[in-house]
């Protein structure tokens, strides 16, 4: 149980001097936009639009947010906005676009501060920093399996089909791993000073 306790802490406290560095707080909100918006993309919520402008909003929208179209995280929109050159539409799947864009961004924004910072990580090479990345990027890439593979055109069974039902809550869980890794590699003496 300290062992957990004391990796909580180390990350916290990772993510805490991590969000007080300038270049940090921008490597964070570069991805967690950058993927967010790829995420919108790949779910074909943000898509290039016609020209026109407008709103248009479900007649129920509370009951909308939470009706499923065609998948276990998929769900239906609840308004159409359509300006210009991109069109979108908000579901619950923004919202969980956006947790799934800030873990992967507080992942990336920590093994930034790790690689500019090697020695809070007890090695004297920024190649640390750099592998500390690592977990970040390949648990990050998970959650857009299904779409990438409906994308590419792969055919899948349905079986896999299933298995990708899992994916998104793998993908989450293998981001807090990562971070909690990450993490605990910071030495906030260290790091701090």
């Amino acid at each position: 149980m300290g062992v957990v306790v004391d990796t909580l802490t180390q990350t916290s406290q990772a993510v805490r001097l991590t969000l007080r560095d300038r270049r940090a707080q921008v490597v964070i909100g570069v991805s967690t936009v950058a993927y967010l918006l790829a995420y919108l993309y790949a779910i074909d919520k943000f898509t290039a639009g016609n020209g026109e402008f407008g709103v248009i909003v479900a007649a129920r929208p509370w009951e909308a947010l939470f009706r499923q179209s065609f998948g276990t995280f998929t769900y239906e929109p609840v308004a159409l906005f359509r300006l210009g050159i991109v069109t979108y539409q908000f579901s619950l799947n923004t919202i969980i676009g956006l947790v799934i864009a800030i873990l992967v961004a507080v992942n990336v924004g920590v093994s930034y501060f790790v690689w500019q910072q090697p020695s809070a990580c007890g090695v004297g090479s920024q190649s640390a920093g750099v592998l500390a990345g690592i977990p970040a990027l390949l648990s990050g890439a998970a959650c857009c399996g299904p779409i990438l593979a409906l994308i590419l055109g792969i055919q899948v069974t349905s079986g896999l089909l299933v298995v990708f039902e899992w994916l998104l809550p793998v993908s989450v869980s293998l981001l807090l791993l990562a971070l909690l890794l990450v993490g605990r590699q910071v030495d906030p003496a260290v790091a701090g000073s």
